[in-house]
């Protein structure tokens, strides 16, 4: 990467930038104010089609905004064989959330974001399960969570009473005899990560860089020079534009798959997508949305992807406050919410063809699931919420459509096809062009994704960058778990910042 003046210069058709994101997701409006902040004289561009930023994936009405930092999302802890709990998986991604916390805390103070009530609040996080099995599991994971620094905090019950107090509809109207459990983490929070990537990119925005919305992103190629050549269409007046960029990343949520597959790099080579929609149950009768102030994760059915597990969420979005219980698992072709049907046929190549044929051949319980959700009553939907709510009125809840997510189908290292359910960031040997795959948990682990990519992309950098990132994340490089007395004060201090403790 080079230093050039801030302004993108004309050469020919092309408008020259140092760094050029696509997509104005939380992906890539959080990788631009990093270096924006790193490298404050690099040029930056960044391309959206769509009208303004967040409004795919990021849209808090797209995702759930649990600010996922695995306190009740129980399909990170798995059971073993042996009936043991791994908490292997809850620990790398809780590490990652306090990363998230403290870089958002260093902009909350430094003012690129604003208050932090626009994009954060503080709610519990439940996991709630009922039956024999089910609450033996519970119990089996609150004793292996709790003895680890992280998960410290966490409080466990079976006394209908007290689960009663943590969330009262998780209880009015259920039989006394039956068996439930739930654990509690206090400090969870709620995410709108549209809220959070709009002050992220206005912010950019005044910063200097040139953001263009409306703007669909048609084609990348190399240039001679080593550039990155991005073909553009302003949907406004349909002219075709060129930028180009000594560094490109490809934040385009579903778009990604098909963007890095004509750019013809080595490395995205064998990777899929297969895309799964979903719908949420909404409530703003406030008569019921105030009376439940948490998010209540459960255990998803047997066959279904892990973004399926069953939650009952309180919401802030915009000032108001919600309810939303979900998802409904579906199947469309769609990459994105604004995709085409076309989107999965034609991610289909010779290079990932076998994987893809794999992934079907080993996943046929999945794609049978996912249609039976599709056909799905409105009657038998809402008997999902009564397992839940049991006196849940069906009157007070109307069907949302949410967001697209693209699961990832690649080869593991044995060299077998799997359909992989998180994240997944491809970058070129050169470090000269990057994008990211997949879904949850995503948006909540930004920071510590897009910091992994300026290490592979930017590794000759981050030596000099080291000073500001570890003022940005005072933990970078270190592990919150091993060090309980940093953790203890790191997570005071972003939960001051954040206005996380009442």
């Amino acid at each position: 990467m080079n230093q050039s003046a801030a302004t993108p210069e004309a050469s020919g058709p092309e408008n020259r930038y140092d760094v050029i994101l696509i997509g104005a997701g939380i992906m890539s409006t959080t990788l631009g104010s990093l270096l924006s902040e790193l490298e404050p004289h690099w040029s930056i561009g960044l391309f959206e089609k769509l009208e303004g930023g967040g409004q795919e994936s990021s849209d808090p009405w797209n995702n759930a905004g649990t600010g996922h930092a695995a306190l009740c999302e129980l399909n990170y802890t798995p059971q073993g064989k042996d009936g043991s709990v791994s908490t292997a998986k809850a620990k790398g991604i809780n590490e990652q959330f306090h990363v998230s916390r403290q870089l958002w805390s260093h902009w909350v103070q430094n003012g690129t974001l604003n208050d932090p009530r626009t994009f954060i609040n503080a709610l519990p996080h439940i996991s709630f399960v009922w039956g024999d099995t089910n609450a033996e599991y519970l119990k089996v994971r609150y004793e292996a969570m709790k003895a680890e620094p992280l998960f410290s905090h966490i409080e466990h019950t079976e006394d209908q009473a007290t689960i009663g107090e943590w969330a009262p509809l998780l209880t009015e109207g259920r039989d006394a005899e039956q068996r439930v459990a739930a654990s509690k983490f206090h400090d969870g929070t709620d995410v709108d990560f549209g809220s959070q990537t709009r002050q992220l990119a206005a912010h950019l925005q005044k910063s200097g860089a040139d953001i263009r919305y409306g703007h669909d992103v048609t084609g990348l190629s190399r240039a001679r020079d080593g550039r990155w050549v991005v073909s553009l269409k302003d949907l406004s007046t349909g002219k075709k534009l060129k930028a180009s960029a000594r560094f490109v990343f490809v934040g385009a949520g579903g778009g990604a798959l098909s963007l890095l597959q004509g750019s013809g790099i080595e490395e995205i080579k064998g990777f899929g997508g297969f895309p799964v929609s979903g719908k949420f149950l909404k409530t703003t009768d406030q008569s019921i949305a105030e009376r439940h102030h948490a998010k209540v994760y459960g255990l998803a059915s047997v066959g279904a992807p892990p973004m399926s597990v069953p939650h009952l969420d309180t919401r802030f979005v915009d000032g108001g406050r919600s309810l939303m219980f979900g998802p409904y698992a579906g199947f469309s072709p769609n990459f994105m919410k604004s995709g085409s049907f076309l989107d999965l046929p034609l991610s289909v190549r010779p290079h990932n063809i076998l994987t893809q044929l794999g992934v079907a051949k080993d996943n046929r319980d999945l794609v049978t699931f996912l249609l039976k959700e599709v056909a799905k009553s409105q009657r038998q939907k809402m008997e999902e919420l009564y397992k839940f709510v049991p006196d849940a009125g069906p009157d007070s809840w109307d069907m949302i459509t949410a967001g697209q997510r693209v699961q990832v189908m690649k080869r593991n290292d044995e060299g077998k096809a799997v359909l992989q359910f998180g994240t997944e960031l491809i970058a070129s040997a050169d470090g000269s062009i990057a994008g990211l795959l997949g879904a949850s948990p995503g948006a909540s682990t930004a920071p510590s994704i897009m910091l992994r990519l300026l290490e592979r992309c930017f590794g000759g950098l981050v030596d000099a960058w080291r000073p500001k990132l570890e003022a940005m994340v005072p933990s970078y490089g270190r592990l919150l778990n091993e060090e309980p007395q940093l953790l203890e004060e790191i997570s005071s201090s972003t939960a001051a910042t954040l206005r996380l403790n009442g």
